[in-house]
This record gives structure tokens, C-alpha cells and sequence, in this order.
């Protein structure tokens, strides 16, 4: 039986990627075949900048990059396509991309063959986007896998799960040969210590800091104990904190003048050595700091290998160290874990009888029997699942279509003091300066780029773009637009519109702000901003305001007066429809112009906050008048800025301008969010064609070479010029494309 598999895979350094080799291997054990070559079509999955850095073993097919969503489309084809009869994906939070790993969604829904999913993690208090897209795992798989019995009580009782769907297949360990414990430790000269060991990547929740803690009063009596601390520092930890947590407990160590008994071996060993380690040491120690480990595999390892093992009572440790095959201490309490440690070590009988149990009971789990569960269970779902062939889900967003996400261009409008505002070709033009609409834009996009994507770029971009907004506000809480290069004010006062950019996107920044710190300063900006926000008189200004507010308010919804404030501003544009409309004249002002489609938009922002049917009306009656008059060639066809749409005159169709387009997505992606009418997205899409050539010329305006767009489309072509404005458009409605496609799969 040939089976697919997904997760992580050797020689990337992750637990995931062990239990993927050992997996396959003892699955393939338990076939005629016995090799793992005819056995496995593997699918690895690589981390963000490792795309090239992995020599994977021939049995690898295919790779997904973790935060490119088309790799999980294509991947789930070849699967379809391959001679696969079953496919197993190993799932962790962490490994897969987008918002909780909302991008392995797609691939599960259009997998035709049986499903099997095991959960490594499975979480008691998940955020909603986590429940969600457990929850989705749970209904497009045939079984879902967990190794112990909380993680069936959790997903039956807080997922929803149906018990039939999960199947109990424990953590596999090695079919560690029989050795002698003292030959091993002379192998490692510990034949004269009472060695303690712990192994695994390195990170703040290891909680090695407790065993430390607990060691001075152990090494009073028992001077001979080493403690071994065998692993690299988690490679995660390292690109962000570099190797902080080992130099703490190096500081611990000499703190507590143990230099004698600590010895830290930094690297990643294979199973066969890890074996030996777990053989040569006396006692086997997980300080983990909290219950929440549903699965770990180093424990499992440990008690494969006969280890006794000391744990704190995370829920995994308390199931397999039940009936004697270990020791609990409590969380942080070093003075427990010294207790047990002194009792074990004076009484050598004790420290037997729980390496004895463990043992006997680790034959249980080996790897071969552990495979042979697999593959029954793979075979049971090919045998209830028949010849029905799962359908697959049709798609509204054929994500094929859209080029790679690249912050390429942006990095060269981009300098200390904000975004360039035009460019010429695809070069920056400097003599033009900075504008606050683009910069607004901007930190929209890099906000959007850096919850979809985690762009490290888009990350550094964020703190550019809000000090320049910061720089432009006023006392009066209004903004200057226009700055020189050299950083001289060009106006006293912007216009109203690039004021409610600006409000657009210091509000999405408290709702999506990476850390406490930006959510506050651009708070303060944005308190800074009301008064003067009450007083707008320009539809567009009131409609960006009308959207950046309804953001802050899912921050802040007990915040009644900027409540109010927002029902004043959606009331000004409903006022203005009543106003100009008539039987078929369905808009807020006698004429069709630019950024057409955030005045709807707005309303819909303001009805999902304010759930008020009135705003939504009139957003409803207003989008369908656009799209009659922007949609109906069967592609959008935007109004041109040479003339505008007059009531009563003709429609100009150039020079159309790629904001406009950005709108459109934007509104028809809401709009679907607050009605659900699928419809949306299909428009949605459409609409964000028109940067791929579907449009009135059939020209392409996003250039794949610069990764920049053009500035609009002209009766003589395309405006080859790529300022910020239109690549901003361009990137956010990108972005607004893949939140759609996540949005679609975690229903």
C-alpha cells in the first residue's frame, strides 16, 4: 500500500520531522516491500529561507515553501495524481502557513484519497482561528490520530470532534537493542557519576532552569551527580533571541557553582546516539513549566529506552508515567524535584524498579508495532471509504493566477524617512518626495504582508512608515500630506482623503498590531485625530475614516463615544445617497469619480460594527450600482479619471487607475464577510484580475520583473511608470485575496 505523506522531514532539524522518518519507515516495515522508496511519496515542508538549504532522501517527491499558498495547491494534485492509496500529514502549529496554518486548508479539502491526520498539539484553550482550523481538519479527515487519551477528551469536548473520527496511536520510540547501562556509561566516562540527562532543542519553556535550581541541594549529598544537558537551542529561538536562554543558564550554573556537575553538549544527535546517551544515564529529567504538552516524544524516547524518568505533570508525562514507570514534581518546585532526586539516588532499588517498568512497557511502543497501527488504520479508511471518491471543493480564487508575494519594489521606494511617491520606469524618483496617502498605505500593506506572510521586511517596513505619519500630524490632530526628499513640510494641512487614509490604517494597527507598543503610540495618534474627524465633509475622507474607526473599534467596542462618532459618519454618507439617488441613479453624488468603492465599503464596515441594516441597505443598493456600471463587459472596467461618470453623460474609460481597483477588491471582499454571499468572492477576484490583464486592453499592469505595478491604464497602453500608490494598491489587494482565500477555507 503506497501513502502519501506531509510534515516535515530529515535533514531539517524538528521533532516533527524525526517522527515523519520514523513513521515511514516502520509503516514501510510492516509492507511486502519493506523499503521505504516504494512505499512513500513524501511532500516536506520547508521553513521560510530554506526553500534550497535542504538535501532531502530520494523518497521526497515534492516540497511545499511553508508561506507560499499555491506549493499546498500543487501538493495536493500530485497527491491526487500520484499512485498514492492513502495519505498521512503530520500536524503542529507552527509548520504550516498563514494565520495558525490556515494554509494547509486548501490542500486538505481537495485530497481525494483517505485522510489521516495526526495532531501533535492539541490545544485546551485555543484562539478561534486555531479551534477553527482544527475543526476543519477534523471534517476533511477519515481519522484524526492523537497519542493520548486528553487529546480525545479535548477534541470531542472543546472541537466537536465525533469520537468515531479519532483513533489513539501512541508516540513510537526506537527498537532500541538490550545493552549494559555500565558499558555505556564507560563509552561516555560516566562511570564514576550518577548522571542526569535531559535532550532536546533548547527554548524558555524547557524550564532546564528548575533542575538547576533543585541541583545544590542534591550535590551537598551526591557530589558525583552530572547533570547532561544534550541539544542545540531550538533554531526558532536563535533567529530571534540568538542564544540567550543557554547564556542564562550558563549564569545559573556558575551562581550555584555547579561547573562540576553541568555539562552542556550543544548539538543534534541522531537516534542511534541518542540511545546510547539514554542508556548510559541514571535518571532522565522534563522540567517542562506547563501542563499544556499533549505529546512529547523526548519523553517517549525515554521510557522506550528503559529511563527513569522524573517529569513535572504536563498531560502527556501523566499518562505514560503512570503505574510506576516514573516520578511527578509540580511546576517550578525545585525544592520537590531535589527531594525525589536525593530519595532515588539513596536507594539505587527505587531508581531500578522504575527503569525495570519502563522498559517492559516501551516494548509496547516500538516503532514496527506502532507502524503496523498505522497501516491497519490506513487501511480501514481505504475499506469504509469504498470507491467514493471524495469530490473536490470548487474554488472561487484559482490561486495559479497570482504571482509570488514580493516586498521587492517596495524595499526600493522605501528609505528611513518613509515611501518615495513616485517612481519613474521602476526607478524611485527622488525629486517628487513623500506623501502621508502613501505612506498610510504602506503601513496598511505591511501590516497585511506581515500577519499573512511573517516578511521580516515587512516587519522593519512598519516602525518607517508610522514615525512619518507621526512626523506629519499636527496639533490639531489633522496631518500635513506633502514632504520634500530633504525633509521640508510642502503644505500647512492635507486633504481630507489622505486623512482618512491615515485614520484606515492607524486604526488596523490596533487591531492587528505585532506588539503593545505600536497599538499604544498609534492610539495616541488616533485620540489625537477624533475631534477633527468630527468635522469631515468629504464622502471619501468620512468613508477612510468610517473604516480605520471600525477597526479600532474591534479593539475598543465598549468605547461608546467613538460609537456614536462612527453612526455620525455613516449617517453623512447615507444622508448624501438619500440624497442623490433616484430610480436608477443609485449613488452618493451625481457622479462617478475616484475610489469609487470605498464609499460603500465603509458602510459595510459600519454595519458589521454597529449592526445596523439601515447602512447596510445602502451599501448593498450602492455596490450593486457599481458593479453595473464597472462589471458588466464580464471584467472590470473601471471609471477613467479623463472625464469621470456624469449622470446622465458618458462613462470615460481611461486613464483607470489601479486604486480604484484596490477598492473594488476590498468592497466585495466585506462585502461577502458581512453577508456571506459567495458571489462576493468570485467578484472579489475579478476584480483583482484587472492587475493581470483582465481588463479593457487585456494588459498586464503587476511586472513580474520589478515586482512592482504600473501607474494606471492609458488608451495607448500602460503607464509604465510604478509609484508607490499603484504598487501599494497592487500588494493589498494581493494580500486581501489570500485573507479571502483563508477566510473561505476556515468557514
Amino acid at each position: 500500500m503506497k501513502i502519501a505523506y506531509i510534515g516535515t522531514y530529515p535533514p531539517r532539524q524538528c521533532g516533527i520531522a524525526t517522527f515523519s522518518q520514523n513513521l515511514i519507515r516502520s509503516i514501510a516495515m510492516n509492507t511486502e516491500e519493506k523499503e521505504v522508496v516504494s512505499h512513500a511519496n513524501v511532500i516536506a515542508m520547508n521553513n521560510p529561507g530554506c526553500e534550497s538549504a535542504y538535501d532531502y532522501p530520494e523518497e521526497v517527491k515534492l516540497t511545499i515553501r511553508q508561506e507560499e499558498q499555491r506549493d499546498y495547491i500543487n501538493a495536493a494534485r500530485f497527491v491526487n495524481l500520484s499512485d498514492s492509496q492513502a495519505c498521512v500529514i503530520n500536524h503542529e502549529f507552527g509548520i504550516y502557513g498563514g494565520a495558525d496554518g490556515i494554509y494547509l486548508l486548501p490542500l486538505l479539502h481537495r485530497i481525494k484519497i483517505p485522510l489521516m491526520v495526526t495532531l501533535h498539539t492539541v490545544l485546551r484553550e485555543p484562539t478561534p482561528g486555531q479551534k477553527s482550523v482544527i475543526q476543519e481538519i477534523g471534517k476533511a479527515a477519515d481519522r484524526i490520530v492523537v497519542m493520548s487519551r486528553k487529546a480525545v477528551q479535548f477534541l470531542t469536548t472543546i472541537y466537536d470532534i465525533p469520537r468515531e473520527k479519532i483513533a489513539i496511536i501512541e508516540h513510537g520510540v526506537p527498537d532500541f537493542p538490550a545493552v549494559s547501562h555500565e558499558e555505556m556509561k564507560r563509552r561516555f566516562n560516566f562511570d564514576q557519576r550518577m548522571v542526569l540527562l535531559t535532550f532536546g532543542l533548547l527554548s524558555r519553556n524547557k524550564g532546564l532552569e528548575t533542575v538547576l535550581e533543585a541541583l545544590p541541594q542534591v550535590v551537598d549529598k551526591h557530589p558525583e551527580l552530572l547533570y547532561v544537558i544534550l541539544g542545540k537551542t531550538h533554531p526558532e529561538v536563535v533567529k530571534h533571541s540568538g542564544e540567550e536562554y543557554r547564556e542564562h543558564l550558563n549564569l545559573l550554573v556558575k551562581k550555584y557553582n555547579l561547573q562540576n556537575n553541568v555539562s552542556f553538549l550543544p548539538k543534534f544527535v541522531q537516534e542511534s546516539e541518542l540511545f546510547e546517551y539514554l542508556s548510559a544515564c541514571d535518571i532522565y529529567v522534563t522540567p517542562y513549566l506547563n501542563e499544556a504538552q499533549i505529546t512529547s516524544g523526548t519523553l517517549a524516547y525515554a521510557v522506550g529506552a528503559g529511563a527513569a524518568v522524573l517529569s513535572t505533570p504536563y498531560w502527556h508525562a501523566e499518562e505514560l508515567l503512570s503505574e510506576g514507570r516514573g516520578r511527578l514534581f509540580d511546576f517550578h518546585d525545585s525544592r520537590q524535584l531535589a527531594e525525589i532526586l536525593n530519595e532515588l539516588l539513596e536507594h539505587p532499588e527505587r531508581l531500578g524498579d522504575i527503569r525495570k517498568k519502563a522498559y517492559e512497557y516501551g516494548k509496547r511502543i516500538r516503532w514496527p508495532l506502532i507502524g503496523g497501527q498505522y497501516l491497519e488504520l490506513a487501511r480501514a479508511c481505504r475499506q469504509e471509504r469504498g470507491t467514493a471518491v471524495k469530490p473536490e471543493t470548487k474554488m472561487q480564487i484559482d490561486i495559479s493566477l497570482l504571482p509570488r508575494f514580493s516586498l521587492e519594489h517596495i524595499k526600493r521606494l522605501t528609505d528611513d524617512t518613509g515611501i518615495v511617491q513616485h517612481a519613474t520606469y521602476g526607478i524611485p524618483n527622488l525629486k517628487e518626495g513623500y506623501c502621508l496617502d502613501d505612506n498610510a498605505r504602506a503601513l496598511l500593506m505591511a501590516l497585511m504582508a506581515y500577519r499573512q506572510k511573517k516578511d521580516p521586511d515587512a516587519l522593519r517596513f512598519i516602525p518607517v512608515y508610522l514615525s512619518y505619519i507621526h512626523y506629519m500630524q499636527n496639533d490639531q490632530g489633522a496631518f500635513r500630506n506633502f514632504l520634500s526628499f530633504d525633509r521640508r513640510f510642502l503644505d500647512q494641512e492635507g486633504s481630507e482623503d489622505s486623512f482618512g487614509r491615515t485614520i484606515w490604517a492607524l486604526g488596523y494597527l490596533i487591531f492587528r498590531a505585532p506588539n503593545n507598543a505600536y497599538r499604544e503610540f498609534s492610539k495616541e495618534l488616533l485620540e489625537k485625530s477624533f475631534g477633527y474627524m468630527e468635522n469631515l465633509t468629504h464622502l471619501r475622507g468620512i468613508a477612510n475614516s468610517i473604516i480605520g474607526l471600525s477597526y479600532y473599534l474591534k479593539s475598543f467596542g465598549m468605547d461608546q463615544g467613538r460609537r456614536e462618532l462612527l453612526a455620525t459618519l455613516a449617517t453623512k454618507l447615507v444622508e448624501a445617497f438619500n440624497n442623490s439617488a433616484d430610480g436608477e441613479w443609485q449613488w452618493f453624488e451625481s457622479e462617478l469619480t475616484y475610489d469609487n468603492a470605498i464609499l460603500p465599503l465603509s458602510l459595510y464596515h459600519a454595519a458589521e460594527i454597529l449592526e445596523d441594516q439601515g447602512f447596510l441597505r445602502t451599501a448593498e443598493a450602492s455596490t450593486r450600482f457599481l458593479e453595473e456600471n464597472t462589471m458588466e463587459k464580464g471584467y472590470l472596467s473601471l471609471i477613467g479619471s479623463e472625464g469621470w461618470y456624469r449622470k446622465g453623460g458618458e462613462k470615460a474609460v481611461f486613464d483607470q487607475q489601479a486604486i480604484d481597483t484596490m477598492a473594488n477588491v476590498r468592497l466585495f471582499f466585506q462585502a461577502f464577510k458581512v453577508t456571506r454571499k459567495s458571489e462576493y468572492i468570485e467578484k472579489m477576484f475579478l476584480s483583482f484580475l484587472w492587475f493581470m490583464g483582465e481588463n479593457e486592453l487585456g494588459l498586464r499592469l503587476y511586472d513580474p520583473e520589478t515586482c512592482g505595478c504600473c501607474d494606471g491604464l492609458q488608451p495607448g497602453g500602460v503607464n509604465r511608470n510604478q509609484g508607490a500608490e499603484s504598487t501599494l494598491a497592487y500588494l493589498i489587494s494581493h494580500l486581501t485575496v489570500l485573507s479571502a482565500l483563508e477566510f473561505e477555507e476556515a468557514r
